[in-house]
C-alpha cells in the first residue's frame, strides 16, 4: 500500500533525459519587437502595388488633361508635350488631382486593413519632442525646415548647371508663380509626407532597418522630382539629402506631423526667397 502512495519519480532518483530527444525539441526564437510607429497593416507587396497604381494614374491623368487642353483650349497637338511640361496651371492641376487619387487610395487601403483612425494609422501623431509646449515644438520644427532651406541654397552655389532645367519654365508667368507657391506650401508637404513618410517609410524600415529605411525613402523622394530637375544632378542630389533629413525627423520623432512641419518650413523659405528675388529683379528693371 505504501508503494502505491509513492510519487512515480523519486527526488532521490533523477530522470535522465535522452540528448537526442532534447535536441529534437524546436524552441522558436523570440519574435523581434517592431516599433509601434512602423508597425503598419501593409507590407512590401502593398508598396509595390501602390507604386504601379501611382505611375499608372499619373500617365492616365497626363494624357486625359492633355486631351482636354487640345480639344477645349486649342493647344496645338504638336505642342502638347511641351505645354504639359512647362505650363504651370497644367502641372499644378495634374499634381493636385494625382495627389488626391493617391490619398483616396491610401485611405481605402488603411480603412480596409485597420479599424483605427486613418491619420494616426498612417503616422500623423502628436509632437512629443521635449517638455516644451506643442506650439514651441512646432515653431522649432518650422525653423529647422527654414534652416534646411538655407543649407540647400548654400549647396546650390556649388552647382555648375548650364542646362536649363524643366522646372524653370514653370516660373515664367506671374500666374504660374502663384499656382506653384500655393501648391508648394499648402498641398505638396501634406501629400508628400503622407505618402513617403507615412506609407513608404514604415515598410522599408521594417524590411531593411531604420537607418536603411531612412536612406531608401530619401532616395525615392529625390527620384520622384527627377522629371522637373532633369539634367540638374546637383539639385537632385540636394533633394535626396532633403528627403533623408525629413525621413530622419520622422524616424526620430515617430510622427509624420513632425516631418510635415519641417517640410512646410523648407518650402515656405524657398518660395519666399524666390519671391524676394523676383521683386529685386523688378526693381532693377524699373
Amino acid at each position: 500500500m505504501s508503494q502505491l502512495n509513492q510519487p512515480p519519480f523519486s527526488s532521490e532518483e533523477p530522470v535522465a533525459l535522452d540528448p537526442a530527444v532534447v535536441a529534437s525539441v524546436h524552441v522558436p526564437p523570440p519574435a523581434r519587437r517592431v516599433r509601434p510607429d512602423i508597425d503598419t497593416p501593409w507590407d512590401i507587396l502593398d508598396l509595390f502595388v501602390f507604386f504601379i497604381f501611382a505611375l499608372g494614374m499619373l500617365y492616365l491623368l497626363t494624357n486625359l488633361l492633355a486631351g482636354i487642353a487640345v480639344a477645349r483650349f486649342g493647344v496645338p497637338l504638336m505642342e502638347i508635350e511641351h505645354f504639359s511640361a512647362t505650363n504651370a496651371g497644367f502641372v499644378v492641376l495634374r499634381q493636385f488631382i494625382w495627389f488626391a487619387c493617391l490619398l483616396i487610395y491610401l485611405y481605402a487601403l488603411v480603412r480596409r486593413r485597420s479599424a483605427q483612425p486613418f491619420w494616426s494609422t498612417i503616422g500623423w501623431r502628436g509632437l512629443r519632442l521635449s517638455s516644451w509646449t506643442p506650439a514651441a515644438n512646432a515653431f522649432l520644427l518650422l525653423f529647422c525646415g527654414a534652416a534646411l532651406g538655407v543649407a540647400a541654397d548654400i549647396a546650390s552655389l556649388f552647382y555648375n548647371t548650364e542646362k536649363r532645367l524643366p522646372i524653370q519654365d514653370l516660373f515664367e508667368s506671374p500666374h504660374g508663380v502663384a499656382y506653384l507657391m500655393v501648391f508648394g506650401i499648402l498641398i505638396a508637404p501634406l501629400a508628400e509626407e503622407t505618402v513617403f513618410r507615412g506609407y513608404v517609410y514604415p515598410v522599408l524600415a521594417r524590411k531593411f532597418g531604420i537607418v536603411a529605411g531612412v536612406g531608401f525613402t530619401g532616395i525615392l523622394f529625390g527620384l520622384v522630382h527627377v522629371p522637373q530637375l532633369r539634367g540638374g544632378f546637383g539639385q537632385i542630389a540636394t533633394l535626396v539629402c532633403v528627403g533623408v533629413a525629413l525621413t530622419a525627423v520622422r524616424a526620430a520623432s515617430r510622427s509624420v506631423f513632425a516631418s510635415y512641419l519641417v517640410h512646410l518650413g523648407y518650402n515656405t523659405f524657398l518660395f519666399s526667397g524666390f519671391l524676394l528675388q523676383l521683386d529685386a529683379v523688378r526693381h532693377l528693371r524699373s
